[in-house]
């Protein structure tokens, strides 16, 4: 069995994080990233004590597969057979529909103001269809989510990269785009005041406005979002990746996006390593497989220098409900630097 220095490991990371409280998984599709999500968050309220919020920003979700439970659509939910661990499968349809009520509204405002008789549904039919609308209604339930303080832990099982590289763009998207809108807004009502005869009618409207008040509270919102999203103490990314090329390269330029926008990163989670097995009779499939990961944990240790907090094992069977998914949290827990 090799030993090797992989970095400081996961629980031992976690001890000296005594603020952590927003943890964020990603990485390349298929790479088990909803089960380390889960591993963590079992092992954060049931080893840990910490009650603990698992969620997922992903639209295709896959929270309720995990734990072999009905999630979807249900809020959140505790999980059963757990203490402290509670699900929410987010429903994005219920935040979309409220957008287009919201954006509705705003464009009635505006045209009112401008004396412009317009049909308003044209236009929400192209702010809707955006291609980042539904990301921009997902990171509006994930910041819901953060703000509302009702738990000691939040863990996110992100989507796959492009989406997620999306997802958190949106803190620095919003913040241009709302500065834009509520200077634009503040103008034009200035402009307004200057040019009529009822200046202090105006100037009451202007502190009244629903349009600028709507405005500078989504404003207020994103920017404790994404106070807390750069939080080195109380935030951290993790990237999950498998012993293979492709999950390694994805993760090493994902890294680099991640830390464009000054979200603090905690590590790599190498995932379904083969355990190694001291038999003469294996496989040639096996014994290339194995001789094949080897080289790829070492390709990792070196991209990732001192950033690999656990190396989990391909487990016997799927991860699938809450006693694999413990199992999976039991390996995340072990202190150790001990190759598998």
């Amino acid at each position: 069995m090799e030993t090797t220095k992989l970095g400081l490991p996961f629980p031992s990371f976690i001890a000296g994080k005594k603020d952590l409280k927003y943890l964020f998984f990603g990485g390349k599709g298929g790479v088990g990233k909803t089960a380390v999500a889960g591993a963590t968050a079992y092992y954060l309220s049931e080893s840990l004590g910490r009650k603990t919020l698992i969620s997922s920003t992903n639209p295709v979700h896959s929270l309720s597969s995990l734990f072999g439970q009905d999630l979807w659509k249900k809020g959140t939910q505790k999980v059963e057979g757990t203490r402290n661990l509670y699900a929410d499968e987010i429903d994005i349809s219920s935040t979309i529909e409220r957008y287009k009520g919201e954006i509705k509204d705003r464009l009635v405002q505006f045209l009112k103001f401008a004396d412009i008789p317009v049909d308003v549904e044209p236009f929400i039919e192209i702010a809707t269809t955006n291609p980042s609308f539904e990301e921009s209604a997902m990171f509006d339930d994930m910041v819901d989510l953060m703000l509302n303080e009702k738990y000691d832990a939040y863990v996110f099982d992100t989507a796959p990269v492009a989406h997620t590289y999306r997802l958190l763009g949106m803190s620095k998207v919003y913040n241009l785009w709302l500065n834009k809108m509520i200077k634009s807004r503040e103008e034009s009502m200035s402009l307004r005041a200057k040019l009529s005869f009822r200046k202090e009618k105006i100037v009451q409207e202007l502190k009244k406005d629903p349009l600028l008040i709507s405005l500078a509270g989504t404003k207020k919102k994103t920017e404790e979002a994404r106070k807390l999203l750069t939080d080195s103490e109380r935030t951290a990314f993790f990237f999950v990746t498998l012993p293979l090329a492709l999950p390694i390269a994805v993760i090493e330029r994902f890294i680099t996006w991640v830390q464009a926008f000054q979200i603090p990163i905690g590590g790599v989670i190498v995932n379904e390593v083969i355990p190694t097995v001291t038999s003469e009779k294996l496989s040639p499939y096996v014994a290339n497989r194995t001789n094949e990961q080897a080289g790829y944990l070492k390709l990792a240790e070196q991209k990732f220098p001192g950033m690999i907090r656990a190396v989990l094992p391909l487990f016997e069977r799927e991860v699938n409900g809450v006693d694999m998914v413990s199992k999976m949290a039991q390996s995340l827990s072990l202190d150790s630097e001990t190759r598998i």
